[in-house]
């Protein structure tokens, strides 16, 4: 029997929709995650020439270390900074104001503001303890984590800074042409996450300018050019995308603006402005730049094991026969959530023998991204995290690539949707929109989530990111798996309306930032598709 992939007929066009800030509550200082290798150590000499005592931040150094020599890194280090530096022991607690070395033959990570390690296991082959380190971190410590990518052959930390960019902290790589190696660097560089390319010396300010929410373009910039310029941007955006950054947290929208000033070589915020008047495609760059479209398959893989165990069973027990399995994947990306969720869902019909009719509408606002998601077609490395069962079930390969099976992807529906603009679907079993929320203003995250919590039916659950949580409507919900961000809705009751967003102060008048007109949304014409409110 190889038949329990079972979807209903499901449209095709278009259709459509805390107080969350993505801080965590664990982390209460920034911590510094550094990945060095070869020619790393004069890159930290100087890097550490220019931190300060006092600078209310923790630095862990994570090196591809021999296992056959003693490292002299802490008395090496210690002639460039008056930080107080630890060679870690398992369990150590991470202070501000110090430098962390791990040790030789040794993979870390941190949790619950500890540094824990394990032995490095010399038969597993490929080893990147400095993905893995930051990995840790940014689930650790979510928006006051700090990537830095120093010189190193491979491209080790390349994956980590994704995984900090996801959860809303900053990420800098050392410039390819101070780096004795450029391997690191460059392949961190090509991953379009890296906020900003400096050398190591200037690295520090930098940190600290992060750190005390010191923006450089509106520091160098008098208020009157700020305020019209960036107004100029937003207006731009909204024309050629139909999307509304001013709903977008200040600090996102400023360090984007930042990375493409300079990148593009402009020397300030009104000569950038200028430049994207004249070429769409630097407009598209910082369109893409502004969009998070980080994610990956099974991304944390204890959140998909509480949907596999707690979540998906109940549900699959609960739906009448007669009934569809409607679920909502909010700001899908290139769709690899959406194609995890599918694949449980699957495993758990095909376990009880039990095939029921599946809905799974995946938006989100990026249409290069759809589109990417529609083909299901990924890389090896994209699959990384997927098991061989898996992949032999649900991809088959092409050439290098693999493709996802047509019966999988017949199951999920791409399509353009603006969770803070449009009507949200409706009937929903499950909602999961993990890691956008934090890069939202206040306004923005309650209108949401009161969207989310009308979309779901009584007993229907909401996976958010594990720095998100329901904000004020946390009462409307009953907490499945808190650590992860899973939660149940009691009842059915209308929530409070909330407006779309406030101005970003830091930048405009809101008034100067005009919002995409309602009518332009497109319909689902789709007979009993009972999906977004305009239907």
């Amino acid at each position: 029997m190889d038949a329990p992939i079972r979807s209903a007929t499901v449209p095709t066009a278009p259709a459509p929709e805390p107080q969350t800030d993505g801080t965590s509550d664990r982390c209460p200082f920034h911590v510094v995650g550094i990945g060095a290798s070869a020619g790393g150590l004069e890159a930290l000499e100087k890097f550490f020439d220019n931190v300060p005592r006092d600078s209310n931040v923790a630095f862990v150094v994570v090196q591809h270390l021999s296992p056959d020599f003693k490292s002299l890194m802490d008395e090496l280090l210690a002639r460039h900074t008056e930080l107080a530096i630890h060679r870690v022991e398992d369990g150590m607690a991470i202070e501000p104001n110090a430098i962390y070395l791990i040790p030789p033959k040794k993979e870390m990570i941190v949790s619950g503001g500890r540094l824990l390690l394990t032995d490095k296991d010399p038969k597993s082959g490929l080893s990147l303890p400095i993905d893995t380190f930051m990995r840790s971190l940014a689930q650790d410590c979510a928006d006051r984590a700090i990537g830095v990518v120093l010189s190193g052959t491979g491209s080790d930390g390349s994956r980590g800074i994704r995984a900090i960019h996801a959860a809303g902290g900053f990420v800098i790589a050392q410039d390819t042409a101070s780096a004795n190696f450029d391997g690191m660097p460059r392949s961190a560089v090509d991953t379009g996450v890296v906020d900003a390319v400096l050398r190591p010396q200037a690295m520090a300010r930098a940190i600290l300018d992060h750190v005390q929410g010191i923006s450089p373009v509106a520091a160098t910039t008098p208020d009157s050019v700020d305020e019209g310029a960036i107004s100029t941007l937003f207006t731009a955006l909204r024309d050629a995308y139909g999307i509304d950054f001013s709903c977008y947290k200040p600090t996102t929208v400023a360090r984007r603006v930042e990375r493409r000033l300079q990148i593009s070589g402009a020397n300030t915020l009104g000569e950038y402005v200028a430049h994207v008047r004249d070429d769409a495609e630097e407009l598209n760059a910082l369109y893409r730049d502004l969009l998070i479209g980080v994610t990956k398959f099974f991304r944390d893989e204890d959140a998909f094991h509480s949907l596999e165990t707690e979540v998906i069973p109940q549900l699959l027990s609960q739906v009448p026969a007669e009934d569809d399995v409607r679920i909502w994947i909010a700001g899908c990306a290139t769709g690899e959530e959406a194609y995890s969720i599918a694949i449980l869902l699957d495993e758990a019909m095909r376990s009880r023998r039990r095939p029921v009719n599946v809905k799974i509408f995946a938006t989100d606002v990026h249409q290069a991204s759809l589109e990417f998601a529609s083909a299901g077609l990924f890389s090896q490395d994209a699959l990384e995290d997927v098991s061989n069962e898996r992949l032999k079930r649900y991809f088959i390969r092409q050439g290098r690539s693999y493709q996802v099976t047509a019966p999988l992807r017949k199951m999920i529906v791409f399509a353009p949707h603006n969770v803070v603009r449009d009507a949200p679907f409706t009937k929903l079993d499950l909602i999961s929109c993990r890691n956008l929320l934090i890069y939202f203003q206040p306004d923005a995250q309650k209108k949401v989530l009161s969207l989310f919590h009308f979309g779901l039916k009584a007993n229907g659950v909401l996976l958010l990111g594990p720095s998100e949580s329901p904000g004020e409507l946390g009462d409307e919900f009953d907490a499945v798996d808190r650590h992860w961000k899973i939660y149940r809705k009691r009842r059915d009751v209308r929530s409070p309306r909330t407006s779309a967003c406030r101005s970003l102060r830091a930048w405009s008048d809101c008034g100067q930032v005009r919002r995409p007109p309602a009518n332009k949304r497109s319909k689902c014409k789709t007979v009993n598709c009972s999906g977004p409110a305009t239907c």
